[in-house]
């Protein structure tokens, strides 16, 4: 009677199951967050009387075309050979689920239950994968903007122009390869390989790469909140560049378990300034250096447990790490981190999201070169978007309340694996606080004193990573503004 009972109670789940995946692989509008939400497991489970294990028998993996198979395995939860609970195993195709769509590798991802042969258990991973090659031409004024551009008369001598090629997955192992090569009126040449999976366990790998970088303009100093910018035109510097750079970097990645990472890298560093910088900022490296030589060695730990790192709606993640530039009086430094995201399902469709970061930089005493903090790349307060707050230590916390308003699908491509655009739309409504400490550098009315911001929004989640923020935001300086931020993690 028990064996009966139990074979009845695995055949109503994995219907159950089946039927909840085979609708979301047809109308997939998920790719980037759990496809099995609209389970209720603990109800749907705690039916099942009998607890006797089952035994996981083979896994079938489709829609693999570059993807070596073990890479897909690499981030599931069981293998063949374990004995696990059905209500356990239930938890590991989410769990399998969101970590293979965290690898940024596949457009959608579907998890479920094949069938039964006895007491063991046969499992079915049917995933969508990307494009991984693009290259790029690329052909982009050098101002900030085509205002400023128009200004200059559109001069072509501006511009930049050139290729950037990148295969993602290039063997398969979810691994990059990048070569970028731009001219014009800045240089940059870039070849890098990353493979975060170089042994037969799949838990080290390496990368490399080199830079070299020549610029015509430069952020000098700031200047009431801005960026302050000179360049080789104004100065009369025609054809001469006011930066140069070359970085030359080395990588190792150990990841013990699934959920934990960890990264170190050591780079070599050559930067050179023309006179002009440091004629309008001495301050800009150590003892009115025009140019620095040093090592920088850089460590994090990673633990991810989310839906989807790109847009988190539910789960935990946060990095820590530390930095350390230089080893002598020209470049000094140790900069240590700690950043968290944290989201709640707080309701129906409604979620709460609060992203946290905290920074301090030793000794206190840096240049301008090492003052970089809110205000650059993804570090920023919603609503002071116009400005930057330079220092050596600092917090940011940036709090949302999320409700979806629009789930649906655009009919895209004849091919399975593109056939749709997924689409999600949420109404976002934040309050953002920070605080930067600058001991040097004080001129700037937004350091050594606190921030807060708030305002609403709209979001907008499509695939390749794609995140699009409209936000109307108010902040303390009783200014307020439409602002449209792009992030795409890809």
């Amino acid at each position: 009677m028990i064996r009966v009972r139990k074979y009845f109670t695995a055949l109503i789940t994995t219907l159950l199951f089946l039927n909840s995946h085979a609708q979301h692989f047809a109308n997939s509008t998920n790719n980037y967050a759990s496809t099995l939400d609209s389970l209720n497991y603990n109800k749907r489970i705690s039916s099942a009387n009998d607890s006797t294990p089952f035994i996981i028998g083979e896994i079938y993996i489709s829609g693999n075309r570059k993807t070596k198979a073990y890479i897909i395995e690499r981030e599931l939860a069981f293998k063949r050979g374990d004995t696990v609970d059905l209500q356990d195993l239930v938890k590991a195709f989410r769990s399998g689920h969101d970590n293979l769509i965290n690898t940024h590798l596949f457009n959608d991802v579907v998890v479920y239950l094949k069938g039964f042969r006895g007491y063991i258990a046969d499992i079915e991973i049917d995933v969508k994968e990307r494009w991984y090659i693009f290259p790029v031409p690329y052909l982009v004024p050098a101002d900030r903007n085509l205002a400023a551009w128009a200004a200059r008369d559109y001069s072509f001598s501006r511009v930049n122009y050139g290729l950037k090629y990148t295969h993602f997955n290039f063997t398969g192992r979810n691994d990059d390869f990048k070569a970028w090569l731009i001219t014009g009126y800045s240089q940059q040449v870039e070849l890098a390989y990353t493979n975060p999976y170089l042994d037969k366990h799949l838990k080290h790998g390496f990368g490399f790469s080199a830079t070299y970088a020549a610029m015509k303009e430069i952020d000098a100093f700031t200047v009431n909140n801005q960026q302050y910018f000179i360049n080789a035109d104004t100065l009369s510097y025609a054809g001469k560049y006011l930066s140069k750079q070359f970085i030359f970097s080395l990588k190792y990645f150990y990841r013990p378990a699934i959920k934990v990472r960890h990264s170190f890298r050591i780079n070599i560093n050559s930067i050179s300034i023309d006179s002009a910088v440091s004629v309008y900022n001495p301050d800009y490296f150590n003892n009115n250096k025009r140019s620095v030589l040093f090592p920088e060695l850089f460590y994090a730990l990673n633990y991810t447990d989310v839906d989807y790192v790109s847009y988190p709606l539910q789960g935990v993640m946060f990095e820590t790490g530390f930095q350390k530039k230089g080893i002598n009086a020209d470049v000094n430094m140790w900069q240590l981190y700690f950043k968290s995201t944290e989201s709640w399902n707080i309701a129906w469709k409604t979620y709460f999201v609060t992203q946290n970061q905290t920074m301090l930089k030793l000794p206190l005493d840096q240049p301008f070169y090492n003052q970089q903090y809110l205000g650059y790349g993804d570090l920023y307060l919603r609503g002071l978007d116009r400005y930057v707050v330079d220092g050596v230590a600092g917090v940011m916390f940036r709090n949302s309340l999320l409700r979806e308003l629009f789930n649906f699908n655009i009919p895209f491509l004849r091919v399975p694996s593109h056939n749709i655009i997924p689409i999600r739309i949420y109404a976002c409504a934040f309050t953002d606080f920070g605080y930067v400490y600058n001991k040097n550098f004080t001129q700037n009315s937004l350091v050594n004193r606190p921030l807060y911001t708030a305002g609403l929004g709209l979001d907008l989640v499509t695939f390749y990573d794609l995140v699009l923020r409209l936000d109307y935001s108010f902040n303390q300086l009783k200014q307020n503004g439409l602002f449209l931020h792009i992030r795409n993690d890809f």
